[in-house]
């Protein structure tokens, strides 16, 4: 290297320009200061390690191996601007970064000053003084998030009256509830055992009657068969503990959601298009389980589920959405956030934020956990340090506000529609049944070699398979056994603890290491991360030479880990986990169930697993001696071993599955508890049901099948033999009996209905309950001045004639038309295009703030009544006043009052529509920035752009046309897999939701030529809502025929997921 010494000048540079700080750890490096600078070193150990560059690395392997001097020189000049490009490049994005924090930062202190006025506004003097004093108590560094124990009942044993029905979902990875294949993968891990732990631990709580964990159905050939089967049985409780038959729906499941392309396995990040496919699926099986459970254990009432819990981001949207359709608590656990995640990549300067979002998805991520802070209740959490770091980063949650709006809640105080979901710490719980716990650990020496066989030449007892496994590795097996059990992920950081082992002599003469990385076939077909990992791994146990001191079996079972754990601890060994950040640690808990003190990072859940185990220590996961000196300690402290290790024992129980789910049962049940409501329809109402029903289905005479039901009171479903009725079978001539007298009762009790006025109530089913299929119309087409166009009226009459073309189904399909028109500009509209609104079963009106139901609530008058139960299952979180105010002042900022960006749309305003005309579309916010204004400031509602960008409509949160149509699915039964919705290319700002789903989706190209879509949001994230492949979707030409639209609906009726 002597001939290219002008490579010190290039590093010189570098280092001034910070690369040597790129680990923040590193001391900066002066060339100056050392005596012998040797590139190599330097490039290989600080510069190129320090970026994590592995193609780098590659580079400089192969300028070592050139001989000819001036391609080496050449080559090394082309390393080192590479280096100096990445440097540059991470400056510029820390410098972004903290641009952002600091903006973030000073937004969100300007959103609590503006959350504080508005809420102190309706306080008396002495209230006013205690919301200030509330909000200097909370700006102290820790805020207690436990509510007082004293002022909740304990879930007890007297709550097994109760009959729950607990719905928990998990999207992604491999789930099933034996053999679980932990480690095969990122998705298939800690998430996948505690989910299915949790089901089962939840089924044996006194008062729940069912859990059922919802998952993607896999029937690729790449995975086992079970992952396809469509239920799963976890536990069985045929009876409780009184040896009584608690029926045979009761325990846990797993229901297996078909969604996403059938034969394939996704990762995660490519699941997000085929969320609403999923949400539709489990809101067919909860239906049908309500309503089996209902005949069960409900008296003939649907049981609705007590509570849906969305694990992680991508169920957790799926949550959201599901509690919104059938207005029911939702419970979150994140697992690990989005956010954090995408600070932390940023921070290392490897990424820009658009190529961390091209490989994780990452705002889509974030987009769904902000949803799911919308709509939860109680957001579950590991550890502290989860709720003040990471949550802490999200525009949904603010610790401050937080504080202020529980006081105010407990006072009685109005707090204008501002909300913000509780967080509470239940540390996850864990299966003993396997652990057997010793009083005292001091047989432990020499039990090892009794096992498998000493220096006498005793012959070794049966072992376990992974045992030998393990121990094929090791030169010396009797030696204490350092353990580490996690995926072969970089942020694991299994190579720092591979480097203290390897430079730590005493250690590796007193201990062994164990490295449990999960299962592998072949490194080259793991993923990159992974497959690096592994690689780096086998470099380092060649370059210490530790052959005979480190294991890493590339095969172990679930049910070998409880093995894995006995042998490090009949070692007297010490189980770590060095991870860099680790959100809870389930496998420190584990540890010490099976006796094993602990070496953790300090960085996460492990403080307050220590903190309550006080089983072991912690260290910098960046301290490579920390880390070696912590393990030397606890292997070489033989009493210090054992305190710990009895200490974990004493503990252990604060982690048990049945003081978590009664601690979670508790939480959840001082939650607002809420589920449909239907109002009580009067008899009358009941019968003129029924003879319309029959009446249906007696015009055809061969139609032998009558199917009589009756919502919610009463229902007849008989199923007509033909042969049966030729016999004359006693019991089928019943029910023809039945079926006759229910015909001839109206004329019986004709003048007991006479005189009764209309109300703002329901005066008889809608005729959409005996719906089949349902075609709905939402064209988007506006004029310059959001007026419906022209056209709209002629495509309207065309897909009427278009499904009536169909003879065999026309009798059976209804109508509906979903528009952001206000009921009264519908009316004019058909009333201009000469269409009858009784044309319409439903009319979804103001952006999905109201349905209607032409010819059912419908005064003398031609007045329509929206449904009042639409109306109830919408108001969740809805603060019309408050944030009418909050929206103006946004909308408006001081300074632009003399030309407002927006004014009040009165005429399309409702109770749960606030409407603005935009008057400055330059001026206006798009839908993200909007919402993250509102969300800051405790408000959480649906706030859209629509008629051709000319209006701007806020609805409440579980509002919108899509969740309109999950509404009809609900209420009347009318499933959305017989939906057609028929759309343009494009619309409102909520298009996206109205395309994926369950549902057949029609595009008419060229009909909307210019929708609201511009302002929705600053990151174009379509491709992940919108599936790209999916059956479902078909296209059609604008100016179609009647014949042609006839034919597209026919193709699509065919398709199926």
């Amino acid at each position: 290297m002597a001939g290219n010494e002008w490579i010190n000048g290039y590093l010189e540079a570098i280092l001034d320009s910070g690369a040597a700080a790129i680990e923040e750890q590193k001391p900066m490096v002066d060339l100056r200061e050392r005596g012998h600078f040797n590139p190599t070193k330097y490039f290989v150990e600080e510069v190129v390690t320090g970026v994590d560059e592995t193609d780098l690395h590659r580079t400089w392997i192969k300028v070592v191996a050139t001989r000819n001097a001036r391609e080496r020189s050449s080559r090394l000049e082309n390393m080192c601007w590479r280096i100096w490009h990445l440097t540059r490049k991470k400056k510029q994005l820390e410098w972004e970064e903290l641009q952002r924090l600091a903006k973030r930062r000073w937004e969100r202190e300007l959103v609590r000053k503006d959350a504080t006025e508005d809420l102190a506004e309706d306080l008396s003097e002495g209230e006013k003084g205690d919301t200030v004093s509330e909000l200097i108590h909370a700006e102290t560094p820790r805020v207690s998030f436990h509510s007082n124990a004293s002022s909740l009942e304990l879930w007890s044993d007297d709550k097994k009256e109760k009959k729950l029905y607990i719905i928990l979902i998990s999207l992604h990875g491999l789930v099933r509830g034996e053999n679980m294949e932990l480690g095969r993968d990122s998705d298939t891990g800690g998430q996948v055992k505690y989910v299915v732990e949790l089901s089962r631990a939840l089924a044996k709580m006194p008062g729940v009657y069912r859990v059922d964990l919802f998952t993607r159905q896999v029937l690729s050939p790449e995975v086992d068969w079970s992952y396809g089967e469509p239920t799963e049985m976890l536990t069985t409780a045929s009876e409780d503990a009184d040896g009584n038959d608690v029926g045979e729906s009761s325990g846990a499941y797993i229901i297996r959601i078909p969604f996403g392309p059938r034969d394939k396995y996704l990762h995660k990040e490519l699941l997000w298009p085929y969320i609403q496919e999923f949400v539709d699926g489990a809101l067919a099986h909860i239906l049908n389980m309500s309503k089996v459970l209902g005949e069960q254990v409900g008296g003939g009432q649907p049981v609705w589920p007590y509570v849906i819990h969305g694990h992680y981001a991508d169920a957790g949207d799926s949550a959201a959405l599901l509690s919104g359709a059938l207005n029911v608590p939702m419970v979150l656990t994140g697992h690990s956030l989005g956010r954090n995640k995408l600070e932390q990549l940023l921070k290392q300067g490897r990424q820009s934020k658009e190529d961390i979002n091209s490989m994780y998805k990452i705002m889509r991520r974030i987009e769904a956990e902000e949803l799911s802070l919308d709509v939860a209740e109680l957001v579950i959490t590991s550890t502290q340090q989860e709720i003040e770091e990471q949550w802490g980063l999200y525009d949904g949650f603010d610790v401050k506000l937080e504080k202020i709006l529980r006081a105010r809640a407990r006072r009685g105080v109005n707090c204008h529609g501002r909300y913000m979901p509780r967080m509470v710490v239940i540390p996850p719980g864990m299966d003993f049944s396997s652990v057997v716990v010793q009083e005292d650990a001091s047989e432990v020496d020499g039990e090892l070699p009794t096992v498998i066989g000493g220096t006498d030449g005793s012959s070794p007892k049966a072992i376990p398979t992974i045992w030998s496994e393990v121990m094929r590795f090791l030169t010396n097996p009797h030696k204490p056994m350092i353990l580490a059990l996690s995926r072969p992920d970089p942020k694991k950081n299994i190579t720092t603890l591979l480097k203290a082992f390897g430079e730590c002599r005493p250690l590796r003469e007193l201990a062994n290491l164990t490295l449990i990385m999960g299962n592998r076939d072949d490194i080259d077909e793991m993923t990159g991360g992974n497959a690096s990992v592994l690689i780096t791994v086998l470099k380092l146990i060649d370059k210490y030479d530790l052959y005979g001191l480190v294991a890493y079996p590339k095969h172990h079972k679930q049910t070998d880990v409880p093995d894995i754990y006995r042998l490090a601890a009949k070692t007297k060994g010490v189980f770590i986990n060095p991870a860099l950040v680790e959100p809870f640690g389930l496998t420190l808990i584990e540890a010490a169930a099976h006796g094993l003190p602990m070496v953790a990072t300090k960085n996460g859940g492990p403080v307050d697993i220590q903190r309550a185990l006080n089983n072991g220590l912690l260290v910098d996961p960046h301290d490579q001696q920390a880390i070696a000196d912590a393990l030397l300690k606890l292997v070489s402290e033989k009493n210090l071993w054992h305190d710990c290790r009895r200490n974990g024992w004493k503990n252990i129980h604060l982690y048990s599955w049945p003081e978590h789910c009664r601690t979670y049962l508790t939480k959840v049940a001082a939650c607002r508890m809420r589920h449909p409501q239907w109002k009580t329809d009067t008899p009358g109402d009941e019968v003129s049901a029924e003879v319309s029903s029959l009446n249906d289905s007696l015009k055809d005479v061969h139609d032998m099948s009558l199917r009589l039901s009756v919502d919610d009171k009463a229902s007849l479903t008989g199923s007509l033999d033909p042969v049966a009725s030729s016999s004359g079978e006693p019991d089928v001539q019943d029910q023809v009996k039945r079926v006759l007298s229910k015909i001839k009762k109206p004329e019986t009790n004709s003048k007991e209905n006479e005189g009764v006025k209309l109300e703002n109530v329901p005066s008889k089913y809608p005729i959409l309950r005996r719906r089949h299929r349902l075609v709905v119309l939402i064209l988007d087409c506006y004029d310059s001045n959001g007026l419906p166009e022209k056209k709209m009226a002629q495509i309207i009459q065309d897909i009427f004639k278009a499904v009536r073309l169909d003879t065999q189904n026309a009798k059976f399909t209804g109508f509906a038309i979903s528009t952001a028109m206000p009921v009264s500009e519908t009316m004019e509209f058909l009333k201009s295009a000469k269409i009858q609104v009784n044309e319409f079963d439903a009319l979804i009106c103001g952006s999905g703030s109201e349905v209607y139901y032409p010819g059912t609530y419908t005064a003398e008058d031609g007045k329509l009544f929206a449904d009042p139960d639409y109306a109830s299952h919408i108001a969740f979180h809805w603060g019309y006043e408050g944030l009418k105010k909050t929206i103006w002042k946004l909308m408006n900022p001081e300074g632009e009052q003399k030309s407002p960006c927006a004014e009040e749309d009165v005429k399309s305003s409702n109770a749960h529509c606030v409407a603005y005309f935009v008057k400055e579309l330059s001026k206006a916010k798009k839908v993200d920035d909007l919402r993250q204004k509102l969300r800051m400031r405790g408000l959480r509602c649906h706030p859209m752009y629509c008629r051709n960008s000319t209006r701007m409509q806020v609805v409440p949160l579980l509002a919108s046309r899509a969740q309109a149509l999950r509404y009809l699915f609900v209420r009347w039964r009318l499933n959305v897999a017989n939906m057609f919705v028929i759309v343009g290319e494009t619309g409102d700002t909520d298009y996206e939701e109205l395309i994926a789903g369950a549902h057949k989706t029609l595009i008419m190209k060229e009909v909307v030529t210019k929708g609201s879509e511009a302002l929705l949001r600053t990151t174009d994230l379509r491709n992940d809502i919108v599936p790209s492949d999916s059956p479902l979707i078909a296209s059609i030409k604008g100016g179609a025929t009647p014949e042609e639209i006839s034919e597209a609906l026919k193709a699509l009726s065919n398709a199926s997921l």
